[in-house]
């Protein structure tokens, strides 16, 4: 690292707190993820201990429900809608399509400000008193009955959801306008592709969920009828506005994890990703029928028997899209030439953990069961395996992947490795037993419990606990590994990407040359090893 990097540019506050650069406003963004990811994650060991026995020994029911409603709301907007677009993506959509930055860096930084000023607003919600409503807020609860900071955290809420809007916007320009010289929409890498299907659901769908949160602050200040059917409200449609938002939101926050696959699968396969324009366009079938299907959630409700069927039909076609997602992975796979390094492993239990998430999805969506498994720890297994099983592994997968770019520092293969392993044995163990809890009828939110639950509850808090360890260990060898960790040539893993064309950690602009592309990505064959795509 003789040459000044970003991260050498310039050492003062002012230069990271006022910069402009996407890469060191992806670190910002990285900073900040960590501090909400390990706050969610404690609120959640503390439900599991609390419900390792049936009783209520460690917290009292109200202290629950705040516990859960922290644990969702911190996790949900502040750590898996944002972390892979926020962090992976703002370092690497640049890099990716051979830019200097995205299209407006200011608007970028601004957008972490916004952030934050949401992030902490939630924050001081929580630590005030916290919130009973859980994630969803819904009403007549929140406006009618809860006397916990309601309002001030959908405010937090509600100003985050413009920095995901910016966010949108700027890589929609971005992948439109700056793309290099040669680097067509089909040679673009399907990380791409997912992050402009993401932009397009934050863009459209985001303005909804600020509607919605307006309408319940003013219903609960002022008493107007909007979901109050006392003074002339629909109760429903506060979770038909939700719930059009927070559905597309269930792959805003998935389809990033989608495009992190991609890449790590054909990088330690070394082969092209097979059906390469079939990922592609799936990517945009799930961000458009993403927005068809916010029914399902509402079977239960009292909606019409049609409106059912037609939300169950539709369920079972955005399934479609996902499912060729995962043939077209292990169709590259086979007979490719796998390296078992820890990105891979990320991305071996990212396909069977959302694989097991897809398929029990498919069981909500159908009618008959959905209404014996609604509100049971059925859903919240089927939810997390895709969310944290899913979207979490894929993020750590992307983030090991990309580490040796961000630093340019390598870190230690043997502890990596460890950590995947620990982390897909502990969720397992954390998750599994609730798809047997919820099929035997034990409704979730609940933080006291009959007898007969007790093994699989014990057996599921064990495994958080096992999960908790693992999601720790990547602290302490990643933050050795940016100080102390051996130097990273420019493309440890003889990728073809742009990204690993220029210097690790990249200088200042990226690239000293504007990048020229002439290939197809995912080209990993011997031709290209011999002959690297660079200027």
């Amino acid at each position: 690292m003789s040459e000044k990097n970003y991260l050498t540019a310039d050492f003062t506050l002012r230069s990271w707190f006022f910069t402009t650069d996407h890469k060191r406003i992806a670190i910002l963004y990285f900073a900040s993820l960590i501090v909400f990811f390990f706050i969610g994650g404690a609120a959640a060991t503390a439900i599991r201990i609390e419900l390792a026995t049936p009783q209520a020994d460690l917290v009292s029911s109200d202290i629950y429900n705040r516990l859960f409603t922290m644990h969702g709301i911190i996790m949900v907007w502040f750590f898996l809608i944002p972390s892979i677009p926020n962090t992976l993506g703002n370092f690497i959509v640049p890099l990716m399509i051979g830019a200097r930055d995205l299209a407006f860096p200011r608007l970028n930084l601004m957008s972490w400000y916004i952030f934050m000023l949401g992030g902490c607003t939630t924050l001081f919600a929580i630590f005030a008193g916290g919130v009973d409503t859980g994630w969803t807020f819904y009403t007549p609860f929140s406006t009618l009955y809860s006397n916990s900071y309601v309002i001030v955290a959908a405010a937090g809420v509600f100003i985050a959801g413009f920095s995901s809007i910016l966010t949108g916007l700027n890589f929609i320009v971005t992948i439109h306008r700056l793309r290099a010289p040669g680097l067509t929409w089909y040679r673009l890498p399907l990380f791409l592709w997912s992050l402009y299907a993401t932009s397009v659901i934050l863009v459209l769908a985001t303005p909804v969920l600020a509607i919605t949160l307006l309408l319940m602050a003013t219903e609960r200040f002022f008493g107007v009828g909007i979901f109050d059917p006392r003074i002339g409200g629909d109760p429903l449609l506060f979770q038909h506005l939700f719930w059009f938002y927070s559905h597309p939101a269930v792959y805003i926050m998935i389809l990033p994890g989608m495009g992190v696959i991609n890449e790590l699968i054909s990088c330690f396969s070394r082969k092209q990703v097979f059906g390469y324009k079939f990922v592609a366009w799936c990517s945009l079938a799930i961000a458009a029928v993403g927005f068809l299907v916010w029914g399902h959630h509402m079977f239960v409700s009292g909606q019409s028997l049609i409106a059912s069927l037609v939300f169950s039909f539709m369920s079972f076609i955005v399934a479609v899209p996902s499912a060729i997602k995962v043939f077209n992975w292990t169709a590259t796979l086979h007979k490719g030439s796998i390296h078992f390094d820890a990105p891979m492993l990320y991305a071996l239990a990212f396909i069977g953990l959302f694989t097991i998430g897809g398929l029990t999805g498919l069981f909500l969506a159908c009618l008959a069961f959905d209404v014996h498994a609604t509100d049971t720890y059925f859903v919240v297994a089927h939810f997390h395996y895709i969310m944290v099983g899913g979207m979490v592994t894929a993020y750590f997968g992307g983030l090991h992947y990309w580490w040796p770019k961000i630093t340019g520092r390598l870190y230690s293969e043997y502890w990596a490795r460890t950590a995947a392993v620990l982390i897909f044995f502990g969720f397992n163990l954390t998750f599994f037993p609730q798809f047997i809890l919820g099929a035997e009828g034990m409704p979730r939110r609940y933080h006291v419990y009959p007898p007969e639950f007790q093994l699989w509850n014990v057996l599921s808090s064990g495994g958080a606990v096992i999960l908790a360890v693992a999601y720790l260990m990547p602290v302490f060898y990643l933050g050795y590994s940016a100080f102390f960790g051996r130097r990273a040539p420019a493309n440890p893993w003889d990728a073809p990407g742009l990204e690993w064309q220029t210097s690790s950690p990249p200088p200042e602009f990226n690239f000293t040359v504007q990048p020229v592309v002439t290939r197809d990505p995912y080209q990993y064959n011997e031709a290209f090893e011999a002959e690297p795509q660079n200027a």
